[in-house]
């Protein structure tokens, strides 16, 4: 016996886990991030205590639910940095934002809650989006893509709405949208 590292999870604990978390998605898909967590338990065949002890709060199942999205959303964040335009980088980042934080009805709230929330497990993940939008908004600034009054909490701001439009129109209009949203950060007189 090592007593180096974690010891592996009891077999009937990682069914549990991984039970509650299928039940959650289920109903954050179709209940939004408020639903009841005694129903997410209940989905799931377990007792409210045994999701608690796996997620000790409503932040700490939506982290572990959006671990996998969140790295895939950081690795094509950092890939749009080295986009030929800056604009098409920024953009394409708040596309992508909004879409993931559409996942779930209420998300784009969370999200944003978390982000000033260093208890909430969510905040490391909501840290490092705000990290990838404040680089990816100074070189669409620094090449003269966006005008230089426009703040990255004013980016957050867009794509919180634009995540939130995806909860309320069809998915091509939500685009056209989010379009006007960021023809609206150019400098004036800019083109395209």
């Amino acid at each position: 016996m090592s007593g180096i590292g974690a010891r592996r999870p009891r077999a009937d604990a990682q069914r549990n886990h991984e039970r509650i978390l299928l039940a959650a998605d289920q109903a954050f898909g179709t209940q939004g991030t408020g639903a009841s967590l005694g129903g997410i338990a209940r989905q799931a065949g377990v007792a409210i205590g045994t999701l608690y002890g796996h997620f000790p709060n409503r932040q700490a199942l939506c982290a572990a639910l959006l671990r996998e999205r969140h790295a895939k959303l950081f690795a094509f964040g950092d890939e749009l940095s080295r986009s030929a335009s800056a604009l098409d980088g920024l953009a394409g980042w708040m596309g992508a934002v909004a879409v993931h934080a559409a996942a779930y009805r209420g998300l784009a709230a969370l999200l944003m809650d978390s982000l000033d929330d260093e208890a909430s497990e969510l905040h490391e993940a909501c840290g490092r989006m705000a990290a990838i939008t404040e680089a990816l908004l100074i070189a669409a600034r620094g090449a003269g893509e966006v005008r230089d009054d426009v703040t990255a909490a004013d980016v957050h701001a867009l794509m919180n709405a634009a995540a939130w439009m995806r909860e309320q129109v069809q998915d091509e209009h939500a685009e056209h949208l989010l379009g006007l949203m960021v023809h609206g950060l150019r400098p004036s007189g800019g083109s395209r």
